[in-house]
């Protein structure tokens, strides 16, 4: 893999204000890490970052970060983009690590999965084609870091899958995940079963008739006790006719 120029200086001030003052003049703060060595606070071109990021590697570019400025620290770095802060809003960004790292010694990445052709399940039976993973977590020296990993889903028909074990890689790259997670599928298009006519219009009034006749039955029962109630009461209250 290609390995990208970056000039960068010391900060030797690294308060707000003097942050606030890099930013105004186009530079980033930034910081450089390695495990066991202490770490470095940075400045760079914010211009000549940008263009370093547009490289088909993307965030697993390499970068050697050339350093100006006090000479116990200033030298040439090899190091990988381990994190950027944008600004929320405004089109900026605010800081970047860096971690120095070695050229012989291996590590993890992810790198973006690519699908190329179109699933003949797709064009002739009008299928679906769902991406499950998006990346690839590999182990490789940085210099064999590949920029894209391509997948052929000419092939695909409906039903058909892509697992990890069946992406191809180069001998020297080692795939981390599950070999029998799915990668890549093609389904079934989702279909939507019709709505027979007249059964919303129908549910509801019919819903309303049987509540009400409930509730007439309901009110039936209770008068009708009400009712021999009343009429007991009023043949208690009838006074009895006096015998001649």
């Amino acid at each position: 893999m290609e390995t990208m120029q970056l000039n960068a200086e010391i900060r030797e001030d690294a308060g707000k204000k003097a942050t606030k003052s890099a930013r105004n003049a186009g530079l980033v703060p930034a910081v450089v890490y390695k495990e066991g060595k202490d770490t470095v606070s940075l400045k760079i071109n914010e211009k000549e970052l940008r263009g370093i990021l547009k490289t088909k590697a993307g965030a697993n570019v390499l970068v050697n970060l050339k350093i100006g400025g006090a000479k116990e620290k200033a030298k040439e770095r090899v190091v990988l983009i381990k994190e950027i802060q944008h600004h929320p809003i405004k089109d900026q960004i605010l800081h970047v690590d860096f971690q120095e790292i070695s050229l012989t010694e291996k590590m993890i990445f992810d790198v973006p999965l690519i699908t190329k052709g179109e699933a003949e399940g797709v064009v002739k039976d009008g299928g679906v084609l769902e991406r499950v993973m998006w990346e690839l977590k590999i182990e490789c020296l940085p210099t064999a870091i590949p920029e894209k990993i391509e997948i052929d889903v000419t092939a695909l028909k409906i039903g058909d899958a892509v697992l990890v074990k069946d992406i191809a890689v180069s001998p020297d790259v080692k795939v981390l995940n599950p070999p029998d997670q799915t990668a890549i599928t093609v389904k079934m298009p989702h279909v939507e079963a019709p709505k027979e006519e007249g059964v919303e219009e129908v549910a509801e009034p019919e819903l309303i008739r049987e509540k009400k006749e409930k509730e007439e039955l309901e009110g039936e029962e209770e008068a009708a006790p009400a009712a021999e109630k009343t009429k007991e009461e009023k043949k208690e209250a009838k006074p009895k006719e006096e015998k001649k």
